[in-house]
């Protein structure tokens, strides 16, 4: 299957009553997106009853909007493969994106991983983004005492800060800075009385639904992740996480990069929340390139470079790791090895 035709994913993700619940209706209520299936933890997450049209499964119903809503029931690998054969067989509508709704307490970087590693998963879906809801009440002490909370907001494509209209300016001034030093490339917005454009869900990424062209140069964030100044005020846990870009003026050769890349994820992947990268292979590229903990998503070619800056530039972010622990190992691979 090639890479225009895979089915574009995004995971919603977010603390414990942080408006996971109220984004997903707002899909399941928009006429634009009624060709999307919806994966959640449990029914019980979203209210179906009323719109329920039938069920196709024990796992999986079709509502009325045209949506499907499918239960991960445990294994998401094979919710994703039972939503992929029932589109197949005309057992279910045909959707053209999913979300995948993760719980309160997830860490999201092994449900990332998962749609690379499993190859009955990566041969029919695509990352295209992850979303995560911060509660503008709560966010910062959520931020403080829960690990999970913040590494959902690192890895963030965007950060949707939701019950603004229930904190006051300073509250929320405070946590969008605090976001902003955790994940200063991801686009931020308020949410006031859970008013969310369902848009807000897609075209996160890479792989978008429409085959439209996407903000590679936006996606990548290297130059927020490189200017950015941490501010003083930072949570336990947020001094733990760590972004840093490594950089090559000339092209390099994909397999000596491959190699590094592949020797830094099996030494360091635990530590490794989320890589990306637009890498100069001479006149083979650019390519752009995704990575989670330990898994290298294969690398995707684009017709042309987004921008002027023709360097190979990869962002890291990480939890507990450095810099000097990753750039010696790049170097090492590709100092000596350069595209042809």
């Amino acid at each position: 299957m090639s890479a225009t035709t895979l089915t574009p994913v995004t995971v919603l993700t977010g603390f414990l009553g942080s408006g996971k619940s109220t984004l997903l209706n707002r899909v399941l209520h928009d006429t634009r997106y009624a060709d999307t299936a919806v994966i959640v933890n449990e029914f019980g997450d979203i209210p179906i009853d009323h719109a329920l049209v039938r069920r196709a499964s024990e796992n999986v119903v079709v509502l009325s909007g045209g949506c499907v809503c499918c239960r991960v029931a445990g294994d998401l690998v094979q919710a994703l493969r039972d939503l992929h054969f029932k589109r197949a067989a005309n057992e279910i509508p045909a959707f053209r994106r999913a979300v995948i709704e993760t719980t309160g307490l997830a860490d999201p970087a092994p449900l990332l991983a998962t749609l690379v590693e499993m190859p009955v998963v990566a041969a029919r879906y695509a990352l295209s983004g992850v979303v995560t809801t911060v509660d503008g009440m709560h966010g910062a002490s959520e931020l403080d005492q829960h690990p999970e909370a913040v590494k959902q907001a690192a890895v963030a494509d965007r950060l949707v800060i939701t019950k603004a209209d229930l904190a006051d300016d300073a509250t929320l001034d405070a946590l969008e800075a605090r976001l902003a030093a955790l994940n200063p490339a991801a686009a931020r917005i308020r949410a006031r009385s859970g008013d969310v454009d369902a848009s807000w869900l897609f075209d996160t990424g890479l792989h978008r639904h429409d085959g439209s062209r996407p903000d590679v140069t936006g996606w990548l964030g290297a130059n927020e992740w490189r200017s950015f100044a941490q501010p003083s005020s930072r949570g336990p846990h947020d001094e733990r996480i760590r972004s840093f870009t490594w950089t090559a003026e000339a092209p390099v050769s994909w397999d000596a990069l491959e190699a590094a890349l592949e020797t830094v994820l099996e030494l360091r992947g635990d530590r490794i929340l989320r890589l990306k990268g637009l890498v100069n292979v001479g006149d083979k590229g650019p390519l752009v390139l995704h990575a989670v903990q330990h898994t290298l998503y294969p690398p995707a070619k684009l017709p042309d470079w987004p921008d002027n800056d023709r360097r190979t530039r990869l962002v890291f972010i990480t939890r507990d790791l450095e810099r000097g622990a990753i750039a010696p190992i790049l170097d090492s691979f590709t100092s000596t090895s350069s595209a042809s």
